[in-house]
């Protein structure tokens, strides 16, 4: 994508609160060097995220999942090789920020998810987990919707008896940080003072952690962040946003045909070799 077309795509969604998708679960604390928001496998309700609900399955349901699904085995194929994506300008979300799943986003895409256009061969997200080798290994894919789609309108793409819509809520960023400056990877590394980094004095590897993390780097900001309420926000310096983004879920098509592993809330683990 050039940059005009780049531009483009985040004036859309600065306008609109929706933008590209990308899952964020559970973030760990500090443990040495590891990454205190390094992404869970495994999703779940809370302040910062919110779900919808079961409905009754019907046999119709049934067959548009697994329509899904096949739809999925047939047009990623050629996206195994992490290095297709790529090559055709999908851009890796937070590539410096440890986490169980990768998300490898075409814009184009994702910006028609956000118009409200469907399209299951395209989907906005392709999303990879780390191999014992270092190298991405695909497991899915992930669809998007407007932010104030309603329950039916969600289910009329992805049947909600079958799979459950996530939405981030409550994210709370420094001062200076906009949600397009996270959409583009900026999350304040080469700033020396940005609220969330962790201080300089307190190990030496807090330099190269700030440098890789940003203001994730202390864990209290951002979508699994420990502040999650606004007057704890504006206290660290930071603004809350009440819902980052719009309507996601996520689809593991290469896990056999149980659909409750195809669209279920845990991220499949990579191969051992």
């Amino acid at each position: 994508m050039n940059k005009l077309a780049l531009l483009t795509v985040m004036l859309a969604l600065s306008i609109s609160t929706p933008a590209f998708a990308h899952d964020m679960a559970a973030m760990g604390d500090m443990d040495g060097d590891s990454a205190p928001n390094a992404m869970g496998g495994q999703m779940g309700m809370g302040a910062h995220m919110v779900m919808t609900p079961s409905r009754p399955q019907t046999p119709q349901d049934v067959e548009r999942a697994r329509d899904v699904m096949d739809t999925l085995r047939r047009t990623l194929v050629k996206y195994h090789d992490y290095r297709v994506p790529l090559s055709e300008g999908y851009q890796i979300f937070l590539p410096t920020v440890p986490q169980d799943v990768y998300h490898f986003t075409d814009y184009g895409a994702a910006q028609q998810e956000y118009m409200g256009h469907f399209d299951p061969a395209r989907p906005g997200s392709l999303l990879y987990v780390k191999g014992a080798s270092g190298d991405y290994v695909l497991v899915g894919a992930m669809y998007s919707a407007p932010a104030d789609y309603t329950y039916d309108q969600l289910d009329a793409i992805i049947p909600l008896s079958v799979a459950h819509w996530h939405a981030h809520t409550n994210i709370c960023l420094p001062n200076g940080v906009t949600l397009n400056d996270v959409l583009r990877g900026d999350v304040g590394a080469s700033h020396l003072d940005m609220p969330g980094m962790l201080p300089v004095s307190s190990s030496p590897s807090a330099p190269a952690i700030n440098q890789r993390l940003g203001f994730l780097a202390d864990g209290r900001f951002g979508f699994t962040g420990k502040i999650a309420d606004p007057a704890q926000c504006e206290a660290a310096g930071g603004h809350m946003l009440k819902q980052a983004f719009g309507w996601m879920v996520h689809v593991y098509p290469f896990n056999g045909d149980d659909l409750k592993v195809a669209f279920g809330m845990t991220v499949p683990k990579p191969p051992a070799n």
